[in-house]
């Protein structure tokens, strides 16, 4: 089954939380732990992740926390999940660099085309999905 990891739907969320509060100023990670009651040292991570590309700005002091860097309506759902995994990939040969010494079949293996059309249509989807359509 294909499935996005934990740290994939905890940054959606922590995104999802952050627009929809965008015009109350920053939210804490404890906000959004708390309102999706997910743990709260993963949620403080994932927003660390966004806020190193640059999908997330923090700010620090007694109104700090953390906002969108940009309109939801330009944070696509790949650029976050980009932001948390290193591979975000049906299939292990799909992942940048792989070779035969991933997978035995990699030579001779009659599903990677058809896959690798099934990845770049998942991958238009997440692109092209923005924050905003998820709120």
């Amino acid at each position: 089954m294909l499935k996005l990891s934990k740290k994939a739907e905890y940054a959606l969320m922590a995104a999802k939380y952050m627009a929809l509060k965008n015009h109350l100023g920053f939210s804490t990670a404890k906000e959004i732990s708390e309102s999706y009651q997910i743990p709260y040292q993963l949620v403080a991570k994932v927003l660390q992740n966004l806020v190193k590309s640059d999908i997330a700005v923090s700010a620090k002091g007694v109104n700090g926390g953390f906002s969108l860097s940009r309109k939801a309506n330009n944070i696509s759902l790949i650029d976050i999940i980009k932001a948390v995994e290193t591979d975000f990939k049906i299939v292990d040969c799909m992942q940048a660099n792989s070779s035969s010494a991933d997978c035995e079949h990699f030579d001779c293996c009659k599903i990677k085309d058809p896959l690798a059309e099934v990845q770049r249509k998942i991958d238009k989807v997440f692109t092209e999905t923005t924050i905003a359509h998820i709120l």
